[in-house]
């Protein structure tokens, strides 16, 4: 029985070795990356204050003014939202003392009309990344639960790595374009270790199916099935990602600008995902699977001698 898609084939897993290169000095920029350039933490991970404001016709540059003569210096660019641009938010790096809290109170309402005041203190920021970090842990071991019950244990392991890599390269982009790293960013993320888990499951998935109608005995029986299934599975794959990469450029182009970073680690997580599924995860899985094949073999080899 053939799975050989008629109209086109790639030998994809020929390529495995120029994609772990590539997958390599990716990773190694981003390390780079962030030893030297860093994170540019939000106030949801840094001590810092945030201000949301309620008015009519609200304006940027006039409110970075408005807290200029009060000595304040906004962290970035303030963010206006409202159909009729009647809701903004400020963030500023510190927590603002009592005489700051009472003059910000006083301007804003006196000039504009409601106002928010938040502060996150740095046992809290670190808190937030602690808890950020413990749910990527758990969703990756669920995964690694789930796959090696469904499929096998060396599919948990090339599932897990390809996950990973991608959270990471989504990490150093941001680093390199200085966005800011804030708990729409660790929403982006985990939403993308669910979509990155799912497409990968599906390649697996084909594959075991495959496995069924051919004995893998050899690697070369291993390396087709595998090839047979990425063909099978690419169009769905290339249809799924295209599909949801229209609805985050939309997001993009026309969703507010508190929403930007959330779309912007989509985009990077979506396209890296389905790379990773594809190239990292499969071939990944061949490389392990092949050293299971030839052990039986090494001995015998051992027992004939």
């Amino acid at each position: 029985m053939s799975f050989r898609n008629p109209n086109f084939h790639f030998d994809v897993v020929k390529q495995r070795k120029k994609f772990f290169l590539f997958s390599g000095l990716l990773t190694i920029i981003g390390i780079v990356c962030l030893l030297t350039i860093g994170l540019k933490l939000g106030i949801d991970f840094e001590s810092g204050t945030r201000v949301e404001i309620g008015g009519k016709n609200l304006n940027a540059e006039q409110l970075k003014t408005d807290f200029k003569e009060l000595s304040l210096k906004p962290d970035g660019e303030p963010v206006i939202s409202g159909k009729n641009n009647e809701r903004a938010t400020v963030s500023f790096i510190g927590q603002f003392s009592r005489t700051e809290v009472a003059n910000v109170n006083t301007m804003v309402t006196k000039k504009y009309g409601s106002v928010n005041i938040n502060t996150v203190s740095p046992d809290v920021g670190r808190e937030l990344a602690r808890n950020a970090l413990i749910s990527v842990l758990i969703a990756s071991i669920g995964i690694i639960i789930y796959i090696s019950f469904r499929f096998e244990w060396l599919m948990s392991i090339s599932a897990i790595v390809g996950l990973l890599h991608n959270a990471f390269l989504i990490v150093a982009v941001f680093s390199i374009l200085r966005l800011e790293v804030d708990l729409t960013f660790i929403a982006a993320v985990l939403t993308i270790v669910g979509y990155s888990v799912h497409d990968t499951i599906i390649t697996f998935d084909r594959i075991r199916e495959n496995m069924k109608f051919t004995k893998v005995k050899t690697t070369a029986d291993l390396y087709k099935v595998i090839n047979d299934s990425i063909m099978q599975t690419l169009t769905r794959s290339i249809n799924t990602v295209v599909a949801v990469l229209i609805t985050v450029v939309a997001l993009l182009i026309f969703g507010n600008e508190s929403i930007r970073n959330f779309s912007i680690a989509l985009l990077i997580g979506l396209v890296f995902g389905t790379y990773a599924s594809i190239c990292i995860a499969s071939q990944l899985w061949y490389v392990l699977k092949s050293k299971q094949l030839k052990k039986p073999r090494v001995k015998e080899a051992d027992n004939q001698a």
